[in-house]
Formats: structure tokens, sequence, C-alpha cells
């Protein structure tokens, strides 16, 4: 009879570029997975965040070191299974001694991933090892080309997941669980999608089992636990965006209630400040209105991502009301054609209005830039860099276009060229110097332009420190 304990894991990334770079925080998707599969009392979980360090002190990371040394050493990690990160990563596993492994898949840790299922699955033979997380979601089978890997959950996890332990434990087939990519013989199989959860409520905080399941609870600052999913789901469309193959574009709603009860819990446990993250705060000005006054008494100041779109003085005014200490736009590009392109929905002009109705009511402005897009031109290019220097942001977020695989982008830069069949897109992270996916750029100009605007940013962000 298999034993009942599962070890849900996240894989090493930040740690493979850096000692210094950890993921100080109890990864959000796992802390739901873990919370319900604790709730329903039959299996034993715990969480593995070996992308954490307790030893580390995470501070500021140049991209110039995410460019350069920090991704050599990124490389040689991967190349070498015999590296302390794996050892230590492979003896944790060991002391949980679980009978299933999860492993949380993101398109710039697949590598990681499917290593670290290749080793666990060397050091015991037996484990059944199930994959989830937005990589396996947005490209299906193919994340089953690691022989070492069972199973893959496809979409939202925590229903499905519940499922593969119950199918598992009675020895039912997996394909009478929606939701999953699996072996069956020597072919692969599906079991069909699973519709969303309808009542986003009634799923347990996550924070609320770490001290039981979170691997080194003890050893996480409080706030590695303030960090909250008030809705799931995002109505836009833009075409390099995968979140819509996993949450679907039809937006589900936590109750303001039910999320200012998350909040008053988090307070009680000494917590200042949290962060949305959603993949937009709010969705639609009605709600977002609501969401805000359900929350403004809870005590804490609180940061989020907040479509351009919804900015407006009254957004603004009820979100600062409500504690809003800082507002993340995603503004991409400088160039009103490539906006209409990548179907951002919006214009350049909306940036600017946007970014100064945010200063203009003492919110902190951070501001998501994003170079390389496959049809810039130099023009295009020299217009972002240009709304990133004068938009007044607090502090940039710059990366390089990455088309990661199962996007409408994706399947553009192959139709173009720009990447072939052997693409591996775990070595193609936004700060990557392989990164080049620019039509009508050559790769030697593109990493020249690249980099100066990396060097900006490092320089621009360390004066607004």
């Amino acid at each position: 009879m298999m034993e009942k304990r599962l070890l849900l894991v996240e894989p090493p990334f930040y740690r493979l570029y850096e000692a210094g770079m950890v993921l100080c925080n109890m990864p959000l998707g796992l802390g739901y997975l873990a919370g319900v599969v604790a709730s329903r009392g039959q299996w034993t979980v715990r969480v593995l965040n070996a992308d954490f360090d307790p030893t580390v002190t995470p501070g500021p990371t140049s991209h110039a070191v995410l460019a350069g040394e920090g991704y050599r050493r990124y490389r040689a990690n991967l190349a070498d299974p015999e590296a302390p990160i794996w050892r230590e990563t492979l003896a944790a596993i060991a002391r949980e001694n679980p009978a299933v492994l999860g492993i949380s898949v993101k398109s710039q840790n697949c590598a990681s991933a499917r290593l670290l299922a290749r080793l666990a699955k060397h050091q015991n033979p037996e484990l059944f090892i199930v994959v989830g997380g937005p990589h396996p979601s947005m490209t299906g089978a193919d994340i089953l080309s690691e022989p070492a890997i069972d199973a893959a959950v496809i979409g939202e996890g925590e229903e499905t997941l519940t499922g593969l332990l119950e199918a598992l434990a009675e020895g039912r087939p997996l394909s009478r669980v929606p939701g999953l990519i699996f072996r069956q013989g020597g072919t692969i199989a599906s079991s069909g999608r699973r519709a969303p959860i309808a009542d986003l409520d009634a799923l347990p905080f996550p924070h609320a089992a770490a001290p039981q399941v979170l691997v080194d609870h003890a050893r996480y600052p409080r706030e590695a636990f303030g960090f909250v999913f008030a809705t799931r789901g995002c109505p836009f469309d833009c075409q390099y965006c995968g979140s819509r193959y996993i949450w679907s574009r039809r937006p589900r709603l936590r109750s303001p209630g039910n999320v200012a009860a998350e909040l008053a819990a988090l307070a009680a446990l000494g917590l200042k400040h949290v962060h949305f993250e959603d993949d937009t705060f709010g969705v639609g000005k009605p709600h977002l209105l609501a969401l805000c006054k359900a929350i403004a008494g809870s005590g804490l100041t609180w940061s989020c991502e907040l479509s351009v779109r919804l900015v407006d003085d009254e957004v603004m005014a009820a979100m600062r009301a409500a504690g809003c200490a800082a507002v993340l736009l995603g503004i991409e590009s400088g160039n009103d054609g490539i906006l209409r392109h990548i179907r951002k929905g919006i214009t350049v002009e909306q940036s600017r209005r946007a970014a100064a109705t945010v200063k203009r009511h003492g919110v902190r402005l951070l501001t998501f830039f994003m170079a390389g897009f496959a049809l810039e031109t130099e023009e295009t290019l020299r217009d972002t860099f240009e709304l990133m220097q004068s938009i007044g942001s607090d502090q940039i977020i710059y990366s390089v276009f990455t088309p990661y695989p199962g996007t409408e982008a994706f399947e553009e830069c192959r139709r173009l060229g720009l990447v072939d069949e052997g693409f591996d897109v775990s070595l193609y992270n936004h700060q990557s110097p392989s990164n080049c996916f620019c039509k009508n750029i050559p790769r030697e100009r593109f990493r020249e332009l690249a980099g100066e605007m990396e060097a900006f940013v490092d320089a621009y962000n360390r004066e607004h420190a």
C-alpha cells in the first residue's frame, strides 16, 4: 500500500545564478496546493522551497550580473548534476521520504525541474513524480519528454492534485481524474481539462498551514508570507502572455470580505505589508472599488500590479485610502505600433497619464518595460528607452522579450524563423544574454542596445533606491 506522503518542491532557479539570490517566500501556488491537501486530512504534505537559503539575506542584483557571470554560473549548475545545490536538494527530499513528489514548473525553470525530476527518480525509482504550473499548462505533453516525470497537471491544480492522490492511493485509473496528462503503458494519455474552481472563497488561506507544511518554516522572515491572490484569470489578451492557458480569460473573483479576512489574519501574524500577486489587481473598476472599501481597515500597506486602463483619480484615491503604497504598471513598450502588435490595449499617452496619476496620489510607481519583441526596430527600441527615461518611475523592472512556448508570440517567432525545433526556453529567460528574437535587428546590434538599457536601469534604480 502506498505511503501517503506528498512533497511539493519549488526547484532551484535564482540560486543557480549566485549564492546571494534566493526566493525568500513560500511559493504561493504550492501554498494553496498544500493547504487543500492538508485540509482533506488523508495525506501528509510538505513544501520544500529549494530556491531558499535561510543563511542568505537577499539583496539587489544587477542586470549586469544576471546577463553576465550569473548566467554563466546558471548554465554551469544545470550542466553539473553533482553541483552542491543538487546534492543539497536531494538530501532534503530524502529526509522527507515522499511517495509522491510534485514539482512546480515555470518556463524559466523547466530545465531545473527536469533535472531535479531525473535526479530524484534515480535516488528513488519508486517515487511517483507529478509536475504542474504554468509551463506544463501551456505546453501540454511536451514536459513528459523527460522520462522521470510520470504525470502533469494541466491548469488549476488544487482539485486535480487531490484527485490524483486519491487515485494513486486507491489504485484507480488516472484517466478518471480530469486535468491530467500521464503515462499509460508506452503512450501518453490525457484525461481532459478540468473546469475551473467556481468558488475561490472555499480555498484555505495559503499561510494557514505553513507552520506545519513548510520545510524550515521558522527560518523564514514574516514578510515571506505577505503574498495574496485576490483573483484568478485575466480578461486581457496580450500576445506574449500565457496566463489565459492556466486560469482562462474569465476572471474569478474572491469576495472582498474573504480577501479582507485573509489580510486580517496576516496582520495578526505581525505583517505590515502585503503584495497582491494577481495578473491585474481588481480586474474591473466596480470590483476594485469594492475590494478597496473592504480592506481599508486592515492596517496593512500593500502593492499590486495594475492595468494602465484602470488608472484614474477615483481608483487611485480609493487605493491610497485603502493602504496602497506602490503600483506596478505594465507599460512594456514606448512605441504605439509595438503596443498594438502585442495587443497590449494601451497607448504611450495613456501610460504617461496613468504614471502621472499614480504619482499625484502619493503612491510609489514601478514600471515594467520589455525590449526585443519580434517586430522591433532600432527606432521602436529608442522609443521605449526614451519613455523609460522620462516617465518618472520610482523603480524600473526591465526585461528582454522571451517567447514562451504555448503563446501566440512563440508561434510568431517560429513562423519568422527566430526559434527552431530545439528551442530550450530555460536558456532564454528575461535577462539572458542569449536573447534576441528581433526580425529586424542583427543579434550583435540588439545586444548592444539591450546592454545600454540594462546599464541605465541598474544606475537608475541605484539612484532611486
